[in-house]
Order: structure tokens, then sequence, then C-alpha cells
């Protein structure tokens, strides 16, 4: 919520491993065009009150967005580092990325546990480099109790980048 103003109005967001719909609700109330994509049947059966939903094994099958770009992407709660290449091609230029998932330190408190599903120190910033990091986060939350990491970035477009350089030489 806090980093939605972000997104032009209107436009499409991917909402990846949306569960029940949760996100796609909130943006779907502000005004943007919302896709959901999880595996759950059953969760997209409620998850498609609020926007267009896509029932897709992200895990073991191809990426099912090949070519379309999302002025915004959301991820909360779900880590599959081999999609990494095809959700950052997801997020068109000037468009943004808003990742939220479990990270080390998270076995702790409870689940998940597998190292497998909890980021890296510093592993978003790693996967977001070269982007404009607006907002980054890597700690402990309470309510629950949990070890998380948060990135906010933008894809800069290449005159973004020029006129960033430029700047700051000046």
């Amino acid at each position: 919520m806090r980093w939605s103003h972000l997104i032009p109005r209107g436009a499409k967001v991917l909402d990846l491993a949306c569960g029940h719909g949760r996100h796609m609700q909130w943006l779907g109330q502000q005004g943007f065009d919302c896709l959901g994509v999880d595996r759950d049947a059953q969760a997209l059966a409620t998850a498609q009150a609020f926007g267009e939903v896509m029932q897709a094994d992200l895990e073991n099958h191809a990426w099912p967005l090949a070519g379309q770009q999302f002025a915004g992407v959301v991820v909360t709660h779900y880590l599959w580092r081999a999609l990494w290449p095809d959700l950052l091609n997801a997020v068109a230029e000037s468009g943004v990325l808003i990742y939220e998932t479990f990270a080390a330190g998270n076995a702790s408190v409870g689940k998940p546990s597998n190292p497998d599903f909890l980021l890296r120190p510093g592993e978003l910033l790693s996967l977001c480099q070269g982007w404009r990091v607006i907002a980054y986060e890597d700690g402990f939350a309470n309510g629950p109790e949990r070890f998380i990491q948060r990135i906010v970035a933008v894809r800069e477009t290449e005159a973004d980048m020029q006129l960033t350089r430029y700047l700051l030489n000046d």
C-alpha cells in the first residue's frame, strides 16, 4: 500500500503467487487493473472477484507470461529463484517491483525454515542491481514475528539513467 503511488493509476499490475487475492483486492480498489497468478485453483476462485486470474504452476512449467510486461509487479511471501529473470523482464520500463518475503533467520521464529525459501542477506538488493531502489528493508518484523526482506525498485529507462548520471555529476 505504501508504495503503490509509484504505479500509474489504471495501469496493469501483476500479483504473483496471489493466493486469495488480498493484494489484488486493495490494488483494484485503488484503480489498478490486476492479474493474479497462482497454482491454487481454490484460492483463485476467490481472487477472481478482484481482477483477472491465471492458474499456473510457476515452479514446474514454463513462465506463462512470456512477452508480457506490467507497470507494477507485486510478490509477497513467495520465493522461487529460478523465476527471477522472467519476473524482472515482466516489469515494464519505468515499472515498479514491490517484493517482500521471508529472510535468513526466520527458522528461529517459525516457518518457512528451509533455506531454499529464505532470502540471503542483501539478496533482493543484488537482484535489483542497476534499478533505482526506492526502499529496502532487511530484518526482523513483529506481528507476526518474522525475518523479512522488502524492496521497492523502479526499472528505469535509459533516459532516466542518463538524467540521474547528469544530475549526480553536476
